[in-house]
């Protein structure tokens, strides 16, 4: 390697190097590993998406409510584009309504998007629950179980919206167990509507009771290792839904879409 008087490398001993370095085998691995950049902080539109979808879910903003763009920019302290980029991301989704020259609102929701969503949820749980059956080991039937204390600890403090994510708890638990989480989350990309009817059924007498047998009845199958059984337990405890979406509709009409009529939804 050729250097100059002062101990530098000259040109020619520089591209030595870089010859020396470019040369190996053609079909030889790479040198050193491939580094992948890590997942990267979220955008401020996906901020401002994760809040308002929360608000959305949640019934805090319920539906027909309107949609000030400039007063979430203000509440929220950054420029009105990342909130703008989050509405038109809603908007795509079905959850908010944009109408020219009237405003945004948040989308109503659609009577006939709820039984697809239910017979989309229960094929897809039907496989993890399946799967779990199949592979649960003792500290992962325990684990469920302790979910299952903590919806029994909610329902008797009346806490419906914690009760509401230990629900979820349980069934990305569910799909956790079955070594199918990304099951779990194309489960939440079909069931946006379905949270919010999900939420009206929530104060119904006895609803979260029946909500704490269906899940013990999934868990005691989990536990005996009966797969059958606990794709039937998960398809009873989703079909449930169906049945309540005609007395739902009718005591918040306003709610909602009427874009077939309740009564005439075929039960799945």
């Amino acid at each position: 390697m050729k250097r100059s008087a002062r101990g530098d490398m000259t040109d020619e001993g520089l591209e030595a190097k870089g010859e020396a370095r470019r040369k190996r085998a053609p079909n030889a691995p790479p040198t050193s590993q491939i580094r992948y950049p890590a997942g990267g902080a979220k955008t401020l539109a996906q901020v401002q998406y994760q809040r308002l979808l929360d608000r959305i879910t949640t019934m805090e903003l319920l539906p027909g409510a309107p949609i000030s763009e400039p007063e979430l920019a203000a509440e929220a302290g950054v420029s009105r584009t990342p909130v703008r980029e989050a509405i038109q991301r809603l908007a795509r989704e079905g959850l908010v309504e944009v109408v020219p020259k009237s405003g945004t609102f948040v989308a109503r929701i659609p009577v006939s998007a709820l039984p697809e969503a239910v017979l989309a949820r229960r094929a897809l749980e039907g496989m993890t629950a399946r799967a779990a059956a199949k592979l649960a080991t003792r500290s992962q039937v325990l684990s469920l179980r302790v979910i299952l204390e903590e919806h029994k600890e909610l329902a008797a403090t009346g806490d419906r919206e914690l009760f509401h994510k230990s629900d979820e708890r349980f069934h990305e638990q569910l799909a956790g167990v079955g070594q199918l989480p990304g099951l779990w989350r194309l489960v939440q990309q079909v069931k946006l509507q379905l949270d919010r009817f999900r939420r009206l059924t929530l104060p119904e007498e006895g609803r979260l009771k029946l909500i704490i047998d269906e899940h013990t009845a999934v868990v005691d199958a989990i536990e005996a290792g009966d797969s059958d059984l606990a794709v039937k337990a998960i398809e009873t405890h989703l079909s449930g839904l169906q049945l309540h979406i005609e007395t739902v509709v009718a005591a918040h009409p306003d709610y909602f879409i009427y874009d077939c009529d309740p009564s005439e939804l075929l039960k799945i």
